[in-house]
Formats: structure tokens, sequence, C-alpha cells
């Protein structure tokens, strides 16, 4: 009977404090990765957590938060010429559409049209992006973001516009606070309308997060990629009473296998 205990409680021990295989993870071919338990706060692998990086599209997380918090969601939103000098993940909008800013938000965070997100930050800094990239770094700042800096809504590689892993671990557990952002983070497919000269168009966001579709657990967040900063992506999954978030940078490997294979170790 004690034997019998004693293997029960070992059983039991080893499925609450499983912990990654890091000398696997050691191994893949990621510039930088962290894994952190948002139940336990515990960090449960990190490489490189404090490297400056570039963010690339994570970048939109906090341009989609300012416009969330703003309180001008339902505001429509007339595109000017200066909105439309952006490439190359674009929504195809033209001078003077009238989109609201809720689906500008959508559109910038599931597809990561770089249109929606320059349209957001120069609406919301009343015709000057340059306000609202203050405004983008202040909120770094409030959220604790020390190695941080902002000089564009989209996430361009600029000499100036660099963040850490860590940083963006707290810009996405700030983040993921807020429901209207989870919601939009785990959207798959997004259909809205654009006036154009007095007519609706139909416009259809589809998702650049593929780990929604390979992992039934996956709630968001958020994929990056540019030439500098390699493929990255800001995941979150949810089973049960289990809670993870995995910030991946410059990633050579399949972000989505990899990202699943974590996840199943760890919820």
């Amino acid at each position: 009977m004690i034997k019998k205990i004693f293997i029960l409680l070992l059983v039991l021990s080893v499925s609450l404090f499983a912990q990654i295989n890091k000398h696997n993870l050691d191994r893949l071919k990621i510039g930088a990765l962290i894994v952190k338990d948002l139940n336990t706060k515990h960090i449960l692998y990190s490489r490189y957590a404090e490297k400056k990086v570039s963010p690339a599209s994570l970048t939109k997380v906090v341009t989609a938060l300012l416009a969330i918090q703003s309180g001008k969601m339902n505001k429509h939103v007339t595109i000017t010429t200066a909105m439309l000098q952006v490439k190359p993940t674009i929504a195809g909008y033209k001078r003077n559409d009238v989109v609201l800013l809720s689906d500008l938000v959508k559109a910038a965070m599931i597809k990561s049209d770089n249109d929606a997100a320059k349209a957001i930050a120069i609406f919301l800094g009343d015709g000057n992006e340059k306000k609202f990239i203050a405004m983008m770094n202040a909120k770094a700042k409030q959220i604790g973001m020390k190695n941080t800096h902002f000089t564009n809504p989209c996430g361009f590689d600029a000499k100036d516009h660099y963040s850490s892993p860590s940083d963006l671990l707290k810009m996405a557990e700030y983040a993921i606070r807020n429901p209207l952002f989870n919601s939009i983070s785990n959207t798959n497919i997004h259909k809205y309308t654009v006036m154009r000269n007095g007519k609706a168009q139909r416009f259809t966001a589809y998702t650049h997060n593929h780990l929604l579709q390979k992992y039934q657990y996956a709630v968001g967040v958020k994929t990056g990629y540019t030439n500098k900063a390699g493929a990255c992506l800001i995941a979150r999954a949810k089973k049960g009473g289990k809670d993870c978030l995995i910030v991946m940078m410059n990633s050579k490997e399949n972000r989505w296998n990899t990202a699943k294979a974590i996840f199943q170790q760890v919820i």
C-alpha cells in the first residue's frame, strides 16, 4: 500500500513539475526564445531574452492596443495618400476610401496589413504619424519595456526600431489582459466593408498565424517577418487551467511546429 502511494505521489510530482526539454530547444536554430507559464509566472525557458532585436510586425501589437484603448474604434477613417506609402503586405485601400478604425485594427493584427497600421497611426496621431510614434514609445515605457524604441507603427526594419524578447513578453502579457485584443488576435478570418466612391467594397483579412489551424489550443497572438528580423512569433495557448506564452525571434525552424511542440510539453 505504501509503495503504491509512493508511486502515485511520484507520478503526480512529475506531471506537476515536468519541465521543457531544454537540451532539444538549445539545439534549435532560433535567434531568441522565451517560454512562460502565465499561471505560475515562471519562465520555463529563456535564450537571449535581453538581446536587442528587430520586432518586425510584432510591433503592431502596440499599434493595435493604442487604437483599442483610444475609445475611437467605431470612428470612420478616410484613407489619405500618406497612409498608402507602405509595402509589401497591404489590404489594398485607395485614397478617399472610408474604413472603420476597428476594421483597420483587425486588418493590421490578423493579416498584418501595413496600410491598415499606417492608417491607424496617422488617424490617431491627428494626421501626424510622429505624434503616434511618440504615443507608442510612451505606451512601451508604461508597460515596462526598458529596451524598446519604435520609429514606425508597422514594424519595418530601421536602425532605431528595436525591442528585446523580454520586452515583447511584457508587451504580450499586457495586451492579453484586454478581452477585445484577445478576440482579435485569435481570429482566423475577418470580412469587412470599405466605402469607395459611395459604394461598398468587400475586403477579407486571412490570418498569418497558421498555428491557429495547426493547434487547437492556440489562442493568438501575432506573427512577424522581415529580412532582418527573420520569422517571429508571439504565441499563446490555453488548455484546461493551463496558460502559456511563447516569444520566438528569428526562427530558422518551422515556427508553427516548434511552438506546437513546446506547448504540448507544458500544457
